[in-house]
């Protein structure tokens, strides 16, 4: 790996970065009655966009909204500038992220073809409920502003192909109502909620939610690792793994994720109880084992549609001698237009040879070659055997590289460390199908009874 270009500057994204920032803060107080400042951060965003396909169109709706007359279509042009400019750092960062792994990425999907369009009308009242929330900005959320979003929700729910549209939605109204009145909130996430907002408002347009067409998978699937995002109300669990095509094609990078709803008392180690009914492949991941895929459904983007009838379980595959021997020539995925935001970076990467270094406020680096490389930490889950000190104690590290705040980072999903002489593997998902060691034993034993409660008041509930 060429850690040495993770530090050196991108050209234009200081500045791409500068114009996104200026437009969020013009969302703030919303764009109602843009006051000056305001409206500079509507022009920022129109001069970034000069000598683009989209310069006319953003530049008219910049104009319009600072005249305080845009509207839907301009909403919609601003919404387009901002994601093409997240797009553009996107595209930025996997470029230099490409140079430092030298792995080769995949072909570009083909568009999809039209298709039947889901209810106009539906579609119609999100965007004017999201053009609603433009105008208010964060500031002037309320309940009866945010409760809008109540119905259109509803009436997409039932209609499959607006399911991706309707999650969407209403996660980011509950995120608003849990911060309403907007006037007195002393800290707005601004460029999350203008991120969401954006995407929701794209994700209107006919044919926006449109994906190419996928293909099936039948081959060697050898698991690398487990990144478990964790929220109140939720958990996922995405595994990490090269899949080898059975008829001899070059190997590729994919991903396979279950998720499952939590209540807020199963934590730790319980997560797995949640997750492993849905997806075998995590016990799998915890046996050290590839599996045998005989025509799984795999989206365009990498993304493996998980189904056990056709799944199972192979021979003993070890994560490390996988990134060792396949690592490299494994092709990267594509990422969809839409999905094209630097938070959506998150690529497998082996690192060998460092030297690890915890400071006094826990945080660990990795320098590499002469290079330092931050680690996080705080990312890696409670529900396994892996800890920031066994990650200050590797030697080698496989992991996820991220960028956040300006820089790359790295997320360990295990780590080679020396025991007794001996060259030991932490994982993060080590748990996932079970185990006996002590902590996770207590943790589980702790969601069994949580679960069992909550099952035996839910079914006193409806008996009633």
């Amino acid at each position: 790996m060429r850690t040495d270009l993770l530090a050196d500057p991108v050209d234009g994204l200081d500045e791409a970065l500068a114009a996104v920032d200026a437009f969020d803060d013009a969302l703030v107080a919303g764009l109602l009655r843009p006051q000056p400042a305001q409206t500079d951060g509507l022009a920022a965003l129109a001069d970034a966009l000069g000598g683009t396909p989209l310069a006319s169109l953003v530049a008219e709706a910049a104009d319009k909204t600072a005249a305080g007359a845009a509207g839907e279509d301009h909403f919609v042009a601003l919404a387009a500038a901002r994601t093409a400019l997240m797009g553009s750092v996107h595209d930025a960062l996997t470029a230099r992220v490409a140079d430092v792994t030298g792995r080769p990425a995949a072909e570009a999907p083909e568009q999809p073809a039209d298709g039947d369009e889901p209810a106009a009308n539906v579609l119609a009242a999100a965007r004017a409920w999201l053009c609603d929330l433009a105008r208010a900005g964060w500031q002037g959320l309320d309940h009866e502003l945010v409760g809008g979003a109540a119905p259109v929700v509803s009436a997409m729910l039932p209609d499959p192909a607006l399911r991706r549209q309707a999650t969407l939605l209403d996660g980011f109204a509950a995120e608003l109502a849990a911060s309403c009145p907007g006037a007195t909130l002393d800290r707005i996430p601004v460029r999350r909620w203008a991120d969401l907002w954006s995407r929701a408002l794209l994700l209107t347009l006919p044919g926006a939610a449109r994906t190419p067409a996928g293909s099936t998978a039948t081959g060697r699937l050898l698991p690398l690792g487990v990144d478990v995002q964790e929220h109140a109300t939720a958990v996922q669990a995405q595994v990490h793994a090269v899949f080898e095509p059975a008829d001899g094609a070059p190997p590729r990078l994919v991903r396979a994720a279950a998720s499952a709803p939590k209540p807020d008392t199963v934590v730790g180690a319980g997560l797995w109880q949640l997750l492993r009914p849905r997806m075998s492949l995590l016990t799998a991941v915890s046996e050290g084992r590839a599996m045998d895929l005989d025509g799984m459904p795999v989206t365009a983007e990498g993304d493996l549609v998980w189904d056990d009838e056709r799944a199972r379980v192979g021979e003993p595959a070890d994560p490390f001698a996988t990134a060792r021997v396949a690592l490299a020539t494994a092709t990267d995925p594509v990422t969809a237009p839409l999905d094209r935001h630097p938070v959506r970076i998150a690529v497998p990467v082996l690192l060998e040879g460092y030297a690890a270094e915890r400071a006094d406020d826990g945080t660990v680096t990795f320098t590499v070659a002469g290079h330092r490389l931050a680690v996080d930490t705080d990312r890696v889950p409670d529900a396994g055997p892996l800890t920031p000190e066994a990650i200050a104690a590797s030697g080698a590290c496989l992991g996820l590289l991220r960028w956040d705040a300006g820089a790359f980072l790295l997320q360990p999903l295990a780590v080679e460390t020396t025991v007794r002489k001996k060259t030991v593997a932490v994982h993060a998902g080590a748990w996932a199908g079970g185990t006996t060691d002590k902590a996770g034993v207590r943790a589980e034993k702790a969601a069994t009874d949580a679960v069992a409660v909550l099952r035996e008041r839910a079914g006193r509930l409806l008996r009633s």
